[in-house]
C-alpha cells in the first residue's frame, strides 16, 4: 500500500502529538498531584458556627487578623454579599454553589476560581489596603448573570 509522504508526516506527528499529551497528563496527575473536580468536595470549612449550614453564608473571625467565610452562590447573588474585615486581615473564602456553575473573582486581587456544584473552592488572601473590593460572578450562569455580585469592605 502506498502512503502519499505527507499523509506519512500527518500521521507521525498527530502520533507523536498523542504521545506529548499522555505524558503531559501522567505527570501533572501523579508528580503534580492536579485533578479534576468530582462528587466529593476538596475541602470543608472547619467547624461551623453553631447557628449555620453549609447552605448559608457566614463570616467567622479565628483570630486577631484572621477571617473565615462561607460563600454561597445561587441563582443570582451570593450570601453574604456584603463582608466587613480590618485592613491586613487574611481571608479564606470556601465557595459553594447550590445550582449550576458560578464564579467567584474578587477584583483586583489575585482570588479567581469556579464554583462548582458539589464542590468547595478555596483561596485566602491578604487585604493590606482599605477600600471596597467587587466580587463577582465571572461564569455565565443565566438570565440575572449581570446583577450577581457583592463587596468586601475593608476597614
Amino acid at each position: 500500500m502506498h502512503v502519499h509522504p505527507y499523509e506519512r508526516m500527518w500521521i507521525r506527528l498527530s502520533a507523536v502529538l498523542l504521545v506529548v499529551f499522555g505524558i503531559a497528563i501522567a505527570v501533572s496527575s501523579l508528580a503534580l498531584g492536579v485533578t479534576i473536580p468530582g462528587a466529593t468536595p476538596r475541602s470543608v470549612a472547619t467547624g461551623l458556627p453553631a447557628d449555620a449550614t453549609p447552605s448559608q453564608g457566614w463570616v467567622r473571625e479565628l483570630g486577631p487578623g484572621r477571617y473565615e467565610v462561607n460563600l454561597v452562590a445561587r441563582m443570582w447573588g451570593f450570601e453574604p454579599n456584603v463582608i466587613r474585615v480590618p485592613k491586613g486581615s487574611t481571608v479564606t473564602f470556601y465557595v459553594h454553589s447550590q445550582d449550576v456553575l458560578h464564579g467567584f473573582k474578587i477584583k483586583d486581587t489575585t482570588v479567581s476560581m469556579m464554583a462548582i456544584p458539589g464542590q468547595v473552592g478555596r483561596a485566602s488572601y491578604t487585604f493590606e489596603e482599605p477600600g471596597e473590593y467587587l466580587y463577582v460572578c465571572h461564569e455565565y450562569c443565566g438570565l440575572g448573570h449581570h446583577v450577581m455580585s457583592g463587596k468586601v469592605i475593608v476597614e
